[in-house]
């Protein structure tokens, strides 16, 4: 394989090409690399199962040392793809503390920061037919007033 990276990879069994693709993809495909699991409140109000990590999002660590913890997403790496959360950190050797690293996958979304996200498929729906029902009725509208 010449190229580093190419969109038109399908995929590949071999665990080399695996790890080629995952260490050359461009920061906007490596957002989807840092997504992470929603809770089911937010599964069912949202209509999606997980989203890209977001600078602000309230998080719950689910696997770890510090499981059952939660605080606020302070920076996302997409080029290493870790989290740092606030107020999660270690002490080190010389006293001082560290801010711990976290993979997305251990990782649960329980309150989002404001984003624009695409309406579910149910609400699409549900408008197309208000605006059809509108239309058909201003259309009628127009025609008896044109017979007058």
């Amino acid at each position: 394989m010449k190229n580093k990276f190419s969109t038109h990879w399908k995929g590949s069994k071999q665990p080399r090409k695996q790890r080629k693709y995952l260490a050359n993809a461009p920061l906007h495909i490596r957002k989807d690399f840092v997504s992470i699991n929603l809770s089911k409140e937010l599964r069912k109000k949202v209509g999606k199962r997980n989203l890209p990590a977001k600078k602000g999002d309230k998080i719950k660590i689910c696997v770890g040392k510090f499981k059952g913890k939660t605080g606020k997403i302070l920076t996302v790496n997409l080029k290493t793809s870790k989290i740092i959360v606030e107020d999660i950190q270690v002490k080190k050797q010389d006293g001082s503390k560290a801010s711990v690293k976290m993979q997305p996958s251990n990782l649960q979304i329980i309150e989002m920061a404001d984003r624009k996200l695409k309406p579910k498929k149910e609400d699409i729906k549900k408008t197309d037919e208000k605006k059809t029902k509108e239309d058909s009725k201003d259309k009628t509208k127009t025609k008896q007033e044109d017979k007058k």
